[in-house]
This record gives C-alpha cells, sequence and structure tokens, in this order.
C-alpha cells in the first residue's frame, strides 16, 4: 500500500484547518474555561469577575460572551450572571481537564519558568487524542515513580 505524502502548512494553515472543523477559537476556549472555573468557585459568574480573571476590559468580555450565548455554550443576560448551557459544562469541564493535565505533564518533564504561558500556548492546538495519550502518560508516570526518577535521573532535573 502506497503511503500518502504529508501536507504540511504553516500554524496559520493548521488553525484555519481547525476552524473549519472547530468554529470555536482559542479565545473562546479561554472564556467557556474560566466561566466554569469561576462558576465552580463561586457557584456563578459575572462580567466583572470574568474580565477581571482574563486581564480582558469588561467589554470586551461581555462581546465574547453574547458570542458565546449565540453559540449555545451560556446563557447570558445584560448585568446578570453568566451560566454554562449543557453543552458548556461539558465543554469547560474537558478545557479544564485538558489544561490541568498539559501542566501536570510539564511539571513532570521538570518546565518551572513560564509554565502558565506554556501552557496556555500549546492547549489550544493539540488534539482530543493527543490530550488523552498525554493524560495517561501523566496518571502512568505519577502512578510508577520508579520510571519518574529515572527520567529525572536521565535529563539531570
Amino acid at each position: 500500500m502506497e503511503e500518502k505524502p504529508r501536507e504540511f502548512r504553516t500554524v496559520r494553515g493548521y488553525q484555519i484547518k481547525q476552524q473549519q472543523t472547530n468554529p470555536i477559537t482559542a479565545s473562546m476556549e479561554d472564556y467557556v474555561e474560566m466561566v466554569y472555573r469561576l462558576a465552580d468557585e463561586k457557584g456563578y459568574t459575572r462580567i466583572g469577575d470574568l474580565a477581571a480573571a482574563l486581564n480582558v476590559q469588561p467589554p470586551s468580555a461581555s462581546k465574547m460572551v453574547q458570542k458565546l450565548a449565540e453559540m449555545g455554550y451560556v446563557q447570558f443576560e445584560k448585568y446578570g450572571v453568566i451560566e454554562l448551557s449543557p453543552n458548556g459544562y461539558s465543554l469547560g469541564a474537558y478545557l479544564l481537564k485538558r489544561h490541568e493535565t498539559l501542566e501536570r505533564f510539564f511539571k513532570l518533564l521538570g518546565v518551572q519558568e513560564g509554565l502558565l504561558e506554556e501552557t496556555e500556548k500549546i492547549e489550544h492546538y493539540i488534539t482530543p487524542e493527543t490530550v488523552k495519550k498525554i493524560m495517561l502518560l501523566v496518571e502512568f508516570m505519577e502512578n510508577h515513580p520508579e520510571w519518574l526518577e529515572a527520567f529525572q535521573s536521565f535529563c539531570g532535573c
């Protein structure tokens, strides 16, 4: 059987390809994840809290929340509470799990500097399959400290 040639793209090309199959952008994911986080902590989310948590201006947060409401991820009334829809809730849970998995993975690798920034940059560009495989590797390493110690010895971490 003949192997299909690989189709290389620029990073932007991969982003465009991804947007064709998944209309939610990286920024939208950040908002859904943060609404999920804040609602989990307080039981609710407001625009001001969301804007502060993401270091954006309230009008920007309001516009994005309106887009997410149009897409069916949140329910929102002006000056009211932001609530995740069932789809938004399951997406938020996945996004938080993805973030935490990558953060745990980088910590296992010994990454210390810029951990949050590295996680934020990478999390939007990997597939659910890759997340699942990284999650399994993280769980394996955490449950088999001898493997983690061997890795740390190998890299001098």
